[in-house]
């Protein structure tokens, strides 16, 4: 029995150091009331909008002050595509989307279990064939690997708790050479009435995603208030 001991002990070891470094790489601190005490390569990760924000993100205006229509241009959707809505919530753009792929499918991801259920509703009220609404964790997608030709995160990022885990299971998730196409409001742009918290800089989302294995591939930038950055999984 004594044998085992030395094999226990660096186990141990082992998976403390492993646990420490998973530590290391987030900050336990105070800083923006919209924000929660915890922070990644320099930012503050902010509050995440529950489904009791579906309202603003079913708003009327929102079209004209997100330009959502050219958004789903920049996207470039072809027919068969698999796409991933990340931080799907109500499914404003999975609805969109899904009339865009024609024989493919449409992954309305979600974290809350309230979010799933509204969008379940919507399938049916609108008759949306092609979506399929996935229950996330925050760590993980529950998605196969190299299943997905392209992703979407409209304005959800930034409120993920655990960035660089969601990173490298979305980087699985997608097929080689397959595009995440990362949409968040300028924090470059003073005039863009979002608060601090809630905006991304370029130069933040590139150094983040490089962190995880993505290659910066370009920023589409044509949209009123947000940044369009795709990312190619390499």
């Amino acid at each position: 029995m004594h044998t085992l001991k030395p094999y226990i002990l660096l186990f141990a070891f082992l998976s403390l150091s492993l646990f420490s470094l998973g530590q290391d790489r987030y900050k336990i601190r105070t800083g923006d009331p919209n924000g929660i005490n915890k922070w990644y390569m320099g930012r503050q990760i902010a509050q995440v909008m529950s489904h009791y924000g579906i309202d603003w993100l079913e708003r009327e205006e929102r079209e004209m002050e997100e330009n959502t229509s050219l958004l789903l241009k920049n996207l470039a959707v072809k027919p068969g595509m698999v796409i991933a809505d990340i931080g799907a919530g109500s499914g404003y753009h999975s609805a969109l989307l899904s009339k865009m792929v024609g024989t493919g499918k449409v992954f309305a991801v979600d974290v809350e279990p309230e979010m799933i259920a509204y969008l379940n509703e919507r399938i049916k009220q609108e008759k949306l064939s092609r979506i399929v609404p996935v229950l996330s964790t925050e760590q993980k997608l529950s998605l196969p690997e190299n299943s997905v030709d392209m992703m979407l995160l409209v304005d959800v990022y930034h409120e993920f708790s655990y960035p660089y885990e969601m990173a490298l299971s979305m980087r699985a998730a997608l097929k080689q050479g397959g595009k995440l196409v990362l949409v968040e409001f300028r924090s470059e742009d003073s005039a863009v009435p979002i608060k601090t918290i809630h905006k991304m800089s370029e130069a933040q989302a590139i150094k983040e995603f490089k962190a995880a294995g993505f290659r910066f591939d370009k920023n589409i930038d044509n949209l009123p208030w947000q940044h369009c950055m795709v990312f190619i999984k390499q």
